[in-house]
């Protein structure tokens, strides 16, 4: 494959930190956030996004940029939709004018959460928040621009780099004496890591081959529940010699309802991954492994 010019938006986000490594290889990487001054990576700024793509005129175009702050979403619906809908809607449309693709990540948020299965791709949509009828709208108004696109949702996204579940169970774990942690709603932790790695894969298939465009579902193998992940984590620090305050019978498992939250989440958020498996021949790893890995570069292992 030919070096390509990619144009990355939200690239200081968990997923795009990470993209900026993998992609880096394809070719010419622009990587733009919020703040970037020589191009508009601002995504209430509409028609700023717009010249940028124009400017830039790039051959893929990824956006890892979104309003991911569930509850507030709630009380800012409108910029929420600005960010999560409108915005690659934008994108979609200027990918389509230069014949560009255009990688956008989604979540399982657009479903209900109800049931026990894997959802697929062909399941009905049915939001039950703001932040997930604002991603949806996005999806839609990408399909609607007719471009070039792959369109990924994934969920219980997290990185090495900030904050994230694992490191405040941990935190938790060594200063309380006993945990609460939500076990009735079950996914999958997926890596930043393995998000842009498989994303770089699908880039490099899909300029060699452009009928692998569409959805899919991409997290990483297996399932499990909040508390069972918390535990698991605890679990690999005390091994590690962490020295650790709670014991394994002082992590209590219980209901959503134990902690509400303004927006309400799904319970069920099991994606199958069987069709981006089989188009892209990957095989992904099970969850424990790269929570694993993220353990270890954070316990210094």
């Amino acid at each position: 494959m030919k070096p390509i010019t990619i144009l990355l938006f939200g690239k200081n986000g968990q997923v795009g930190w990470e993209l900026q490594r993998s992609l880096a290889p394809l070719g010419d990487l622009i990587a733009l956030d919020f703040d970037s001054q020589e191009f508009c990576g601002d995504f209430t700024n509409l028609g700023g996004l717009a010249e940028s793509i124009r400017d830039v005129a790039p051959d893929v175009i990824v956006n890892a940029a979104a309003h991911t702050a569930v509850d507030k979403a709630e009380s800012e619906p409108e910029l929420a939709r600005t960010i999560n809908a409108l915005a690659p809607g934008v994108l979609a449309q200027e990918a389509e004018r230069l014949g560009a693709w255009l990688v956008h990540y989604s979540t399982d948020y657009v479903f209900d959460g109800g049931g026990d299965r894997p959802w697929l791709e062909v399941d009905m949509t049915d939001p039950l928040s703001v932040y997930g009828k604002t991603k949806l709208a996005g999806e839609e108004a990408i399909r609607s621009a007719a471009c070039r696109h792959l369109i990924l949702r994934t969920s219980w996204v997290y990185a090495a780099r900030g904050g994230n579940f694992a490191k405040t169970m941990l935190k938790l774990a060594q200063e309380r004496d006993s945990l609460k942690v939500i076990d009735d709603q079950v996914g999958a932790p997926t890596g930043a890591d393995l998000l842009a790695d498989v994303t770089a894969h699908a880039i490099r298939t899909a300029m060699q081959r452009p009928e692998v465009a569409g959805l899919y579902h991409l997290t990483a193998g297996g399932q499990t529940s909040w508390h069972a992940y918390a535990s698991f984590v605890i679990d690999c620090a005390r091994q590690a010699g962490v020295e650790i305050k709670v014991s394994p019978e002082a992590i209590q498992a219980v209901p959503t309802s134990a902690f509400p939250t303004v927006a309400k989440r799904p319970m069920n958020s099991r994606l199958d991954t069987t069709r981006l498996q089989n188009t892209f021949d990957l095989k992904l790893p099970h969850w424990q492994t790269g929570v694993s890995r993220m353990l270890n570069e954070s316990l210094g292992k």
